[in-house]
């Protein structure tokens, strides 16, 4: 029982995989998922919440084979070998930095709806510097004082969208779903876009498996906690774009603050106040499960040898300090570089390199490791995995060229990457297997 304390137990799992998915995209996005195709919205967010299931079905048998860190590149490894699982996990980790700088310029950049002197470019830095440095700090202190402020944190946000929809579920007006497209008809493409769009407020769940060595048990809890957190935020998000959508009507398509002009109309604007307070919350809580799962991403590679294994060594509080400190080394430059929209549009694509392996992967380790325990495994066999397979690489089809190009460049950035790093740990022992559950 020693070996699992301070270690997350299976509600502060689920709860720091809903931090890391309920973030800035719940709050800013209803209003453009309205513009592309009105009322239907709806239907797109429940159509994105199928496919994420069938996604996290993957990850939760996936998971429910290893107790290890690396989660999708853990996953990818096993399956077809290092070079894949290298491209996966390198892409993990450093998809996960991108999306950490995002987030710290996305909180600095709110706060300056509120706070007039974060807008200057000076004081804006100082804030960005201020979150990645700090929560560097908090992470490297260990693991029960991230927990304490993920769970505090994650509530704290969890409470302006339950107020938003307890309350403005009853100043619906059916008027507002006619018609059901913004035009009364349907243009091509509109859907795929607004999928995608959509898409972005799901992604994070992935991310829970990452740091399994700092949870209880968590070949049985992963699979668990995954679709636990899907289900509470898939009804979570169809609720509230019933509640935008039937309280603002066409005037959602227009607004720059959908949840706070919508709280504005059965509250008033102490309603607004605390939905921007919910958001610097969100985005705030998003940045403290950023900074404890992306430093994991880099101890699994180092594990097996991919990267110089100094990298998984853990410091006086048990926390892998070269892993953390190389994160925000990485983080800190990128999120000063300002440049938080295409940061953030790449990030979307770029999850499909981690989603569409371990879906693959599922399918493989059936065949190739029977031998794995499975405390969870996906009904019907393969055809849920290959319908999620499906239409991932549907879903990628509907970006822009650009974003395809940025989000999946990377998996060729690590080609040299990777065999850089295997003569760097050449003279080094070879990748350990230990990584496999032991029955």
């Amino acid at each position: 029982m020693q070996q699992n304390k301070g270690k997350l137990g299976f509600w502060s799992i689920v709860l720091l995989g809903i931090n890391g998915i309920i973030g800035s995209g719940i709050f800013l996005l209803p209003n453009k998922a309205a513009s592309l195709i009105g009322p239907l919205s709806i239907g797109v967010i429940l159509f994105d919440a199928l496919l994420v299931i069938s996604l996290t079905l993957s990850f939760a048998e996936a998971g429910g084979m290893f107790k290890k860190n690396g989660g999708p590149y853990l996953y990818a490894k096993e399956a077809f070998g290092d070079f894949i699982g290298f491209e996966v996990g390198f892409m993990k980790w450093a998809i996960s930095i991108i999306a950490w700088a995002a987030m710290a310029v996305a909180f600095a950049t709110s706060l300056g709806v509120v706070w007039a002197p974060a807008n200057d470019p000076s004081v804006k830095n100082i804030i960005v510097t201020i979150i990645i440095v700090g929560l560097g700090i908090v992470n490297y202190l260990g693991v029960s004082i991230s927990k304490l402020l993920n769970n505090i944190i994650t509530i704290a946000k969890l409470v302006p969208l339950f107020i938003f929809v307890a309350i403005g579920i009853f100043f619906i007006k059916g008027g507002n779903f006619t018609p059901l497209l913004p035009h009364g008809t349907y243009e091509a493409g509109t859907f795929g876009a607004a999928a995608l769009l959509i898409f972005y407020a799901f992604t994070g769940f992935e991310s829970l498996a990452v740091a399994a060595e700092d949870m209880k048990n968590p070949e049985k809890n992963i699979p668990k906690a995954i679709l636990t957190v899907i289900l509470i935020c898939s009804a979570f998000y169809v609720l509230i774009q019933t509640v935008a959508v039937g309280t603002l009507g066409p005037n959602l398509a227009a607004s720059t603050a959908p949840l706070a002009d919508a709280t504005k109309q059965f509250i008033g604007p102490v309603g607004a106040t605390i939905i921007m307070a919910g958001t610097l919350i969100s985005i705030g809580g998003i940045n403290i499960a950023s900074s404890f799962v992306t430093p994991r991403s880099a101890v699994a590679l180092a594990n097996d040898g991919l990267i110089p294994k100094f990298i998984a060594k853990t410091g006086r509080f048990g926390t892998p300090t070269w892993a953390i400190l190389l994160t925000v080394a990485f983080a800190l430059p990128l999120a000063l570089s300002g440049s938080f929209a295409k940061l953030a549009a790449i990030s979307v694509v770029s999850r499909f390199a981690q989603y569409v392996p371990t879906a693959l992967a599922v399918i493989v380790l059936r065949k190739k490791r029977p031998d794995l325990e499975r405390n969870f495994k996906v009904p019907f066999g393969p055809v849920i995995p290959v319908i999620a397979i499906i239409v991932s690489i549907w879903l990628v089809t509907q970006a822009s060229s650009e974003q395809i190009i940025w989000g999946l460049g990377g998996l060729i950035v690590g080609i040299p990457v990777y065999f850089l790093m295997k003569w760097t740990s050449k003279g080094e022992s070879a990748p350990s297997r230990s990584n496999r559950k032991v029955s």
